[in-house]
């Protein structure tokens, strides 16, 4: 009989084992990983691959940890199998050149069989097939008959952290389900019977580009416990979800769509599982920082999101629900992950946000696309595909999602194609050179670095290390050349962390270069300018001097981004994050996580608590720290950034502390003045903010008083009676705008109406196929309603071009529609015809996209087919 244990009560007892044999036990990294070549963390060793490769110093010999991951790569088997999750949690111990094989294999034996009491003989393994090492260890020191240690190839047994690199054979151990079924022709692949619970992964070679291992100096340690799988088992449940880490989310979602969880058909329980993992990972995407969007890992969120919503919608969930599951995962995980509370009420308003918006366009896109369907339901075509999502937002994988549940295939390489299509025709036709790309930067790095001087001094001296004229090294330049400059030692600040460079000159006696952008490529600086008299040579020893003027600029804008951030946190919401900044001469943009829009209320009194910190000449405090100290003093990080062991933190007492590489002021009385221009949406739960501070200020007040006495002289009102002129001057266009609308209707429904004489009989019927010149489409249907309502039984087709655009449209009398007729199929054969889409209702419809010189054409087709 297995011993019951809840979720929190199998991760605990894990990370107590390892803590207990000499393991630090660590946080969960965040979903959003250091590493960028992966979206997501999707292993519980991810956070520690540096440390595996050499590039990052260990914590400690060994550590243990409880990780979020999130996968999508098998989306599709969500709620169709098991175990399948995007959401899951890796339990893991790791040692960083300390113990190897014997101590994993017994202590992972003695956690599974002693701690969680799992029945020795319902435990199978296997190891890598030329890892006798390992297979003796199980045998001789565990105990474990050989029968059931079974040997599998490279493919399922053989870590590899790449093509190259470090590498090591693995070791598995399965729990068996069905031991009554004997143990003679075994499969540990039969996921009917057997299921993975603990991996061990033995890093002990480095494989070369030639696939050669060699020994590594330093053995490592990886494994990685299921806990969702480790919890199935010890709660006696058929599969995951219903295990106490997921049912919840499940029993609630089936509460707003008043199903009995038990109760329900296969179909539907398929639906809350989808729904419940789902909502689980989307919570903890968003808890640690991801907002929903169309690119990279925002794009993963929003599929997430989305799916859950149409799953709810299939299950005929009333109302916006995410936010309410959203609660029932952040009190499931309070315990483990106490951060994702401060968070929940960020999490619920980014998801009502989302839910909100995607629910119009679900309603619109499942419209279409049953429109789609109808009038093709062989496939879905790439063009048809394609716009769905750029013209409505309907997500392609939702559009197969749908299309598969019909049967019905999707043309992908069709929607590719078109896809390409449209970027090429948007892409712009420059192109850049990249020096991180080729040998060039490979030979400057041995170079060495460029010591940064720019903290303490504006003014310096430095060697010429190296001079690239059209991204060649060259050994010298001479005036009207463009020139990237490298040097041992720079005051000029590189552009990094949302603040431009330096702006200057590098200067000798032999000649002047003219400093207009600095960028840093690895550890040396370059500085990018134009020869503007003498020579320039390699190893020339130059003066560098910085713009004094603009640094103090960019000094006093980076200081008032943290004032900022601080200010939007006390006033609007504490969870507000940074989502991107610039740092310019002439002002400062700070993009930040907010679900709706500020209220005029908090702008201003945002501007004010900036203003009065500025009044109040808080001296900064610079200090160069290790990381963990920065976090526990609760210094900030700036969300995307990558930071070393060691950081800068730029502290304003009492109001603000982040990390930061960036110039600032000494005080914040320097600032001066701070001013927000603008408070703007940039994307689905980002807001942007734009402002001036210090001098900027005055630039910015000088413009907008020459506006307002332009606008002055020009109304013959003063300045305070400008903006009740501009009122009036509205009011009236506005009236304007509408009698000339009214007009147009007018003049086109004149024009309209002495049409009815050319009107055909066909049998009891009245048809009638015209073009009207520049009538828009809302005029051209009044047009054809009140022409069909002359004319009696019968149909009209009418066609403008307007704006460069072409509109058909068709209305149909009552008996007609009564006869089985329908306007929108037969404006939908029209326009197919000619390539174009239309539809609409059965009297009345609308189509478009016709070309302009195949207008008349379409009407004769349009009148043949009336007659027939």
């Amino acid at each position: 009989m297995l011993t019951y244990l809840a979720g929190a009560q199998i991760r605990r007892a894990f990370l107590d084992f390892y803590q207990a044999r000499g393991h630090m036990p660590l946080p969960s990294a965040s979903l959003i990983p250091e590493d960028p070549t992966v979206l997501l963390t999707i292993a519980g060793m991810l956070p520690f691959k540096p440390i595996f490769l050499g590039q990052q110093e260990r914590p400690a010999p060994r550590v243990t940890t409880a990780q979020k991951c999130v996968r999508t790569n098998d989306i599709e088997n969500v709620g169709r199998t098991a175990r399948h999750h995007t959401f899951f949690e890796m339990l893991g111990n790791f040692s960083f050149g300390d113990y190897f094989k014997k101590d994993a294999i017994t202590w992972a034996w003695e956690l599974l069989t002693q701690v969680y009491n799992l029945p020795c003989e319902q435990l199978w393994v296997s190891v890598y097939e030329e890892d006798d090492e390992a297979f003796a260890l199980w045998h001789n020191a565990v105990g474990i008959p050989p029968h059931r240690i079974q040997r599998m190839g490279e493919d399922s047994n053989f870590w590899v952290s790449g093509p190259t690199g470090p590498c090591g054979p693995c070791s598995e151990i399965y729990f068996d389900f069905h031991p009554e079924l004997g143990e003679t022709g075994i499969d540990l692949d039969d996921d009917t019977r057997f299921l993975e619970i603990y991996n061990l992964v033995f890093m002990q070679y480095n494989r070369d580009a030639q696939g050669v291992l060699t020994p590594l100096a330093q053995q490592n340690i990886d494994t990685g416990l299921g806990l969702e799988r480790l919890a199935q088992v010890l709660q006696g449940v058929p599969n995951n979800y219903e295990t106490d880490l997921v049912f919840p989310i499940l029993a609630k979602a089936a509460e707003l769509c008043s199903l009995d969880y038990y109760q329900a058909s296969a179909e539907q329980k398929r639906h809350l599982k989808v729904i419940g993992d789902h909502i689980r990972a989307v919570v903890h995407l968003i808890g640690d920082g991801l907002i929903p969007s169309n690119l990279g890992r925002g794009y993963i969120l929003r599929r997430l999101i989305r799916r859950a919503i149409r799953y709810g919608r299939l299950l005929d969930i009333r109302g916006v629900f995410t936010p309410i599951l959203a609660d029932v995962v952040v009190d499931l995980y309070t315990e483990a992950y106490p951060a994702l509370v401060e968070k929940a009420h960020w999490v619920q308003q980014v998801l009502l946000q989302e839910e909100n918006k995607f629910r119009k366009t679900l309603e619109t896109g499942e419209r279409m696309l049953g429109q789609i369907l109808a009038e093709c339901p062989e496939q879905i075509s790439g063009q048809a595909l394609f716009k769905l999502y750029d013209t409505y937002g309907f997500p392609p994988e939702l559009t197969e999602e749908v299309a598969q549940e019909q049967g019905i295939p999707v043309d992908w390489t069709g929607y590719r194609e078109t896809m390409q299509e449209a970027v090429e025709r948007s892409q712009s036709a420059h192109q850049t050179i990249d020096l991180t790309q080729g040998g060039v930067l490979a030979e400057l790095a041995e170079l060495g670095q460029t010591t940064f001087l720019g903290y303490l001094q504006t003014y310096g001296t430095g060697l010429v290390l190296s001079l690239l004229a059209e991204e060649q090294p060259v050994a010298q330049v001479a005036a009207g050349a463009e020139v990237r400059v490298v040097l041992d030692r720079s005051p000029f600040y590189a552009e990094s962390g949302g603040q431009i460079g330096d702006r200057g000159y590098l200067s000798s006696s032999s000649g002047r270069i003219r400093i207009l952008d600095v960028q840093k490529q690895g550890d040396l600086i370059f500085h990018r300018g134009q020869v503007e008299e003498g020579t320039v040579r390699l190893g020339d020893t130059l003066e560098a001097r910085v713009d004094e003027d603009l640094r103090r600029r960019a000094q006093a804008h980076h200081t008032a981004t943290h004032l900022l951030q601080a200010a939007l946190k006390a006033v609007v919401d504490p969870n507000i994050s940074q989502a991107g900044s610039l740092v310019a001469f002439d002002r400062l943009r700070f993009d930040f996580n907010c679900p709706r829009a500020l209220t005029e209320t908090e702008v201003e009194a945002t501007e004010t608590l900036v203003n009065r910190w500025v009044a109040e000449a808080h001296t900064l405090q610079v200090e160069v720290m290790p990381i963990a100290e920065a976090k526990h003093r609760g210094a900030v990080a700036m969300f995307g950034e990558k930071y070393g062991a060691e950081v800068r933190v730029i502290d304003v007492p009492g109001v603000s502390m982040e990390l930061c590489g960036g110039t600032h002021v000494r005080n914040t009385a320097e600032i001066g003045l701070f001013k927000i221009m603008t408070e703007t949406g940039v994307a689905t739960g980002v807001r942007r903010i734009e402002a001036v501070a210090g001098a900027a200020v005055l630039d910015y007040l000088k413009t907008r008083d020459r506006i307002t006495r332009q606008l002055s002289n020009e109304f013959k009102v003063t300045v305070e009676e400008v903006p009740g002129r501009v009122a009036t001057l509205q009011g009236e266009l506005k009236r304007t705008q509408k009698e000339v609308e009214q007009l147009r209707s007018e003049l086109a429904l004149t024009r309209v109406m002495a049409l009815a004489d050319q009107a055909h009989d066909v049998g009891d019927k009245k048809i009638l196929t015209a073009q009207i010149p520049d009538t828009n489409p809302d005029a051209l249907k009044g047009a054809a309603e009140r022409l069909l309502q002359k004319l009696g039984e019968g149909a009209v087709v009418l066609a403008s071009a307007a704006e460069g655009k072409v509109t058909f449209v068709v209305a149909f009398s009552p008996a007609l529609v009564k006869a089985g007729q329908n306007a929108g199929k037969f404006i939908g054969q029209v326009a197919g015809n000619f390539g174009a889409r239309g539809g609409g209702r059965p009297n009345l419809a609308q189509a478009g996209g016709i070309p302009l010189d195949q207008v008349n054409e379409a009407l004769r087709y349009a009148e043949q087919l009336l007659r027939g």
